[in-house]
């Protein structure tokens, strides 16, 4: 029972998931673990997370766990068609094609939860949304979820403080492995990805305006700095705005960032950071991206009523013209630059957050009936165990703290 393009791409994909695999040390580990213990036997997963190759591989591990895994993607322009048939064709339940309309995307994730899902792995909030207008009937089947992303924890404790959240959701990204690897290297890293490997410009001298400087936004302009850009940041935080200056960094308001900035990069997860009145004062040929989850972050709306022509530049590159006369540049449609313009972030470091996702998930299995509705933070034994497992795939070696220490400090 699968919705994918070609049963065809398989071998491509296995191909992909065979690599990552191999990368992802802490989650082969834990596979092997769930392989003995079936923590999930007789229970049904739906899962919407950014449907390429280590995506796919926690979806196995999952499954190795005994889990009947249903998957989708949570974002029309981030599947790989050949990594879902490479899912589908070892009989997993997969509903996911690149490009796919928003009418097929909201399908895709209803045919995910209407099978009765017992736990929920999200990435931006979609899922437990649906479950809790379209399928509210099918909440009592659900010990809980497991949220990835810094967007849909926002909503989630939007939910939990007006009341509405109805079982208990996992913190993902809140986790020490997942928030300040995957944020900070894994978005740092994959976005220049695919701003580099889309426009193939140099990024060495031109003005880069980040804006939103939380784990994100850290790493996407230490790696612009890295590379030579001459950093600006925008921020609404003043504690964050200050750090930015401390780090060495411009601080201005976007209005003021908008008149020099060569490449932007949102990193906020809030709408409308980049609008109409942003748009008029750029310099012609200035290229838009985002790394949020959402494409509200460039006000693409707007952009699209603005401009008087509009065309493809290049493969994902939409180029619109302006009224003044100046060309303005976007990268896949304002989606999410690092996974619809390139791989996403580098195995290693999703292989600590897909670990944090599947001992989440175990969590919940295991405390099932326990936890009252609501947000829960990721146990601390989780993220140390995550952290020593890394360690030792790197070969790296730490102290321990003696039982005079403990005592001395406490612990």
């Amino acid at each position: 029972m699968s919705l994918i393009k070609d049963i065809a791409l398989a071998q491509s994909g296995e191909m992909k998931i065979k690599w990552v695999e191999r990368h992802m040390p802490v989650l082969r580990g834990i596979g092997e673990e769930f392989k003995a213990s079936k923590p999930f036997a007789g229970l049904k997963v739906a899962l919407s997370v950014h449907l390429e190759a280590k995506t796919a591989y926690l979806c196995r591990v999952m499954e190795m766990g005994g889990a009947e895994m249903y998957v989708t993607g949570s974002n029309p322009l981030s599947t790989q068609d050949d990594v879902a048939a490479a899912l589908a064709s070892g009989g997993m339940n997969v509903f996911a094609r690149y490009g796919c309309s928003m009418e097929e995307y909201e399908e895709s994730l209803c045919r995910v939860l209407e099978v009765g899902s017992n736990i929920i792995i999200d990435d931006g909030g979609d899922l437990v949304h649906l479950m809790h207008t379209k399928y509210i009937n099918l909440i009592p089947d659900v010990i809980g979820g497991c949220e990835e992303t810094t967007t849909g924890i926002h909503r989630l404790r939007a939910m939990a403080k007006a009341g509405t959240l109805r079982f208990p959701m996992v913190m993902v990204n809140d986790a020490d492995c997942k928030h300040m690897f995957d944020n900070r290297y894994g978005t740092g890293q994959s976005v220049w990805d695919g701003i580099m490997r889309t426009t193939n410009l140099i990024v060495a001298g031109k003005y880069v305006v980040v804006s939103g400087y939380g784990w994100c936004g850290k790493g996407v302009a230490l790696r612009a700095k890295g590379m030579g850009a001459k950093v600006v940041v925008t921020e609404t935080d003043p504690v964050r705005a200050l750090e930015a200056v401390m780090d060495g960094y411009e601080v201005m308001p976007m209005s003021e960032a908008a008149r020099i900035g060569d490449i932007f990069c949102t990193v906020t997860g809030c709408s409308d950071v980049i609008t109409a009145e942003h748009f008029e004062s750029m310099k012609d040929g200035a290229i838009l991206s985002n790394a949020g989850h959402f494409d509200v972050e460039v006000d693409m709306a707007g952009l699209n009523e603005l401009a008087v022509d509009k065309y493809e530049a290049r493969h994902n590159i939409q180029a619109y013209v302006l009224p003044n006369g100046k060309t303005l540049f976007t990268i896949a449609e304002g989606r999410l630059v690092n996974l619809a313009a390139a791989d996403g972030h580098p195995a290693e470091i999703m292989d600590m957050s897909f670990a944090i996702q599947a001992m989440g998930a175990k969590y919940l299995v295991d405390h099932k009936g326990e936890m009252a509705p609501g947000v829960i933070s990721v146990p601390r034994e989780i993220d140390e165990m995550v952290a020593r497992i890394k360690l030792e795939s790197m070969n790296v070696q730490i102290d321990t703290l003696t039982e005079e220490q403990k005592e001395y400090l406490g612990v």
